[in-house]
């Protein structure tokens, strides 16, 4: 069987990708494209009869540098996505997202005249379950583009220059579901970032991320609010779902609350329903709070969480990956003063309407959560699942008692922001 189907622009039917059709657009100002390619011109702004265009900002103009997005409508499912990027005009620095600002390819260089071409496989869903059936989303989420039903990408970095996109409906990949809280969610706006938007950056066209974590989910909220039902109805047979609860759910009190009561039952719940659709669950233990004693040493916020996943774990054969134990190392190698160099501290200012200093303890920055995609990663690596055979050729191993130096981390801020934190804790 071929890794990926194009099926052209009239479109057919395939299994959990209903009359999805491939597009190739061109970006690249020819005079005269091939049949099938369609061209875009400055006019073409979403929605154009089709159903695409530049969205949300100005379309670019030729000597512009400025980010800008292009958006298609296409049914739920996973895309391979192939991007040439270059102009015969001038040299280029490009950085490519998607949906709600899941990283894809960042500071690609290209000299004038230069073109390169890269793939990598995206997912894309709306809240509908079932007829008469939808995903209870927040009222924070209803402009989020993870759940609207168009494609969208975002141009970014010094110089973005792109000339052509490709898009084609896959279903033959792993796929990686996210269920987990603010740490992991595809958070909008700057300055927020979480791993579960960065790690997509590290694999190649093989692996495809979901995310359905959200900002103030537990794992019952989750489920009560059908992300979980939602997200078996895209899972096949060999898929993964990462699971990753604890900061919200300890604010849970009550008769049959608590860790090894309603939170380890949930897990259990996950577990169940993930390995009848024929998915492998793998648990993450939360994230650790930046909070220091006296002594330069993370203090243990989470009671009983952490360990309650791994009784479960142990219970249900889950593996797990050690976040919880990686992220205090990780903490703990920058310092109790360079740590905020992770998370959402920013003096008033920074940002428009900031009249206030922002010094978040839970809620990392794009770089935080970059080091912290790292982490992640290398829990793939000490649970050798299969598909750690897809990670891009120029990651390095990492190590969370040493850090990449922030001052390396180049990150071109999407236009968007928000000075209001993410629900949670």
């Amino acid at each position: 069987m071929k890794r990926f189907l194009n099926i052209g622009l009239a479109g057919l039917f395939l299994a959990n990708v209903a009359y999805a059709q491939s597009y190739q657009f061109d970006f690249s100002e020819k005079k005269k494209v091939e049949k099938g390619v369609i061209q875009i011109s400055s006019d073409s702004i979403y929605p154009c009869k089709g159903g695409y265009g530049y969205d949300f900002l100005p379309a670019p103009v030729k000597k512009s540098n400025e980010p800008f997005f292009f958006s298609v409508d296409v049914p739920d499912g996973n895309y391979l996505v192939t991007v040439t990027l270059g102009n015969a005009r001038k040299a280029g620095s490009t950085t490519v997202r998607a949906e709600s600002r899941r990283l894809f390819l960042e500071n690609i260089s290209t000299r004038k005249g230069e073109f390169l071409t890269y793939r990598f496989t995206v997912n894309k869903r709306n809240t509908i379950i079932s007829d008469g059936e939808k995903v209870q989303i927040k009222e924070r989420e209803k402009n989020k583009l993870n759940w609207d039903d168009k494609l969208t990408f975002e141009f970014n970095g010094d110089a973005p220059c792109l000339a052509s996109l490709k898009i084609e409906p896959v279903n033959d990949v792993v796929t990686v579901f996210l269920a987990g809280n603010s740490t992991v969610v595809d958070q909008d706006n700057e300055p927020w970032a979480s791993w579960g938007q960065m790690i997509p950056r590290f694999f190649d066209e093989h692996v495809c991320f979901a995310n359905y974590a959200e900002s103030g989910e537990r794992a019952d909220t989750f489920i009560k609010a059908g992300r979980l039902k939602k997200a078996l109805t895209q899972m096949k047979e060999g898929d993964y779902m990462f699971i990753e609860f604890g900061h919200n759910d300890q604010k849970l009190k009550g008769p049959g609350k608590g860790a090894y009561y309603s939170f380890a039952s949930n897990l259990k719940y996950f577990v169940d329903v993930v390995r009848a659709k024929g998915g492998i669950p793998v648990f993450v233990t939360p994230t650790q709070r930046r909070s220091f004693d006296n002594s330069g040493k993370i203090q243990e916020t989470h009671e009983d969480y952490p360990d309650a996943m791994r009784w479960v774990a142990q219970r249900e054969g889950v593996q797990v990956i050690e976040l919880h134990d990686m992220t205090r190392v990780f903490y703990e190698a920058m310092g109790v003063e360079p740590s905020k160099k992770a998370f959402v501290h920013y003096p008033a200012g920074t940002y428009p309407n900031q009249t206030k200093a922002l010094a978040d303890n839970t809620h990392f920055n794009p770089y935080g959560a970059y080091e912290i995609a790292k982490c992640v990663i290398e829990g793939i690596k000490q649970l050798n699942l299969p598909w750690v055979k897809y990670l891009r050729d120029d990651y390095h191993p990492f190590n969370p008692a040493s850090p990449d130096k922030v001052d390396t981390f180049k990150w071109n801020e999407s236009p968007f922001t928000e000075i209001e934190k993410p629900d949670g804790n």
